[in-house]
């Protein structure tokens, strides 16, 4: 496809201020508070726009991180703050967008891209495709007295800043598809927008086990409002820390009785309550984008007992570097990929998203229509892909 439209970071006041307006109206958001975030976004050189005829017709939010995926940390470009100016919506403003970050975003050296739609057909068209789940969960109060007080819980301090963030490490390295964050996740975590985020942390012989960031806010029915508790991170990294967090929020239920947070369908925590007294709904699913097919295979972990190779046919009309054949071999948990080979399992890129995130299986792919492949193809790359559903707890 042929690129229209100029590209980049704002250049001045004026199209800060159109980046300001297209948010206001994209998000409904109060003026004051988009320009807020966009002005933190600029400083920190996140925002990318899309210039026709001289006026700013598109805009994102580019987020650098990584994600964990089969154990290992995958550098991930991570998209928000899509946006189209009203003027300028269905003339394909957002495709042409796209079409020049995912190229300078390959340029740069990031094999994923990964985010939330507001609407798949536009992230359909320049490769993404559904590859994880973010679910939300719902538990009552009075359902977590569980009797854990061995082990000390107290305010978080700020020095201990660094010891959460490698608490949050290990355990979500081990949660297949969860976030590696960065600094732009980390603020949302701990000083929410309109909101305030009380941290506890609690310890161990080993020291910090676990650690909780509440906001508190009122449910709005009943004669006697009682709150909410909206778990913006909860992380136990012991058994033991495990029930005293669920304990402390249990000795709420005075107080509240929703406490409420996310991530994945195989929540361990939840194995720990007497009944099935909770609720868990899909909240959303995430899109990924491969942008360099052979450096994200590589890239992720990989079922250390398994190997075998597969030999791919992919299809890409955005970047056309990703277009081939690739021989994917895996052995001791690592793999390589080679160009060539006889491509007998041919998919798109879209597709291979979901199969590289083993969101789908290579069978529900091919019962979709987005995946050609012979039997012994279908069962080698069922094996290599195989594990724990894909989820995640940040949103973005």
């Amino acid at each position: 496809m042929e690129l229209t439209g100029e590209y980049g970071p704002p250049r001045d006041e004026q199209e800060l201020a159109a980046v300001v307006d297209i948010t206001t109206q994209a998000f409904a958001m109060v003026a004051a508070d988009a320009e807020g975030v966009v002005r933190k976004n600029h400083a920190a050189q996140l925002l990318r726009l899309l210039r026709h005829d001289g006026q700013v017709a598109a805009t994102l939010t580019l987020i650098r991180m990584a994600q964990f995926l089969g154990g290992r940390s995958v550098p991930m470009i991570g998209v928000g703050g899509v946006g189209v100016a009203p003027e300028h919506r269905g003339a394909g403003a957002a495709t042409r967008l796209f079409h020049h970050f995912l190229r300078e975003m390959r340029d740069e050296g990031a094999p994923l891209s990964v985010l939330y739609p507001a609407t798949q057909p536009l992230y359909r068209r320049v490769g993404y495709e559904q590859s994880g789940a973010r679910y939300e969960i719902h538990v009552d109060a009075s359902a977590l007295e569980l009797g854990e007080r061995s082990l000390t819980l107290r305010p978080m301090r700020p020095s201990d800043e660094a010891a959460v963030d490698a608490c949050y490490r290990r355990f979500a390295s081990q949660r297949h598809g969860w976030l590696d964050r960065g600094d732009y996740i980390w603020r949302r975590v701990r000083t929410p927008r309109q909101d305030t985020a009380h941290g506890f942390v609690v310890e161990g012989a080993s020291g910090l086990e676990g650690f909780v960031y509440l906001v508190r806010s009122l449910a709005p029915q009943g004669a006697v409002p009682k709150q909410v508790l909206k778990l913006n991170d909860l992380v136990a990294t012991t058994p033991a820390a495990a029930r005293r967090l669920l304990r402390f929020l249990g000795d709420h239920r005075s107080l509240a009785q929703d406490v409420v947070w996310f991530g994945g369908a195989d929540e361990p925590l939840l194995a720990l309550l007497r009944e099935q007294t909770y609720q868990l709904k899909l909240s959303m699913h995430w899109m990924t984008r491969l942008l360099n097919v052979p450096q994200a295979l590589e890239a992720r972990g990989w079922p250390p007992g398994l190997s075998g190779a597969l030999h791919l046919d992919v299809a890409d009309d955005v970047l056309p570097d990703n277009q081939g054949r690739f021989v994917l071999e895996v052995e001791g948990g690592a793999a390589r990929v080679r160009k060539g080979g006889d491509g007998r399992m041919r998919l798109h890129v879209r597709a291979l998203a979901p199969l590289y995130t083993g969101f789908l299986t290579p069978r529900a792919l091919q019962l979709a229509g987005m995946l050609e492949a012979d039997e012994a193809s279908l069962q080698v790359a069922g094996a290599l892909f195989s594990g724990p559903a894909p989820s995640m707890r940040d949103m973005f």
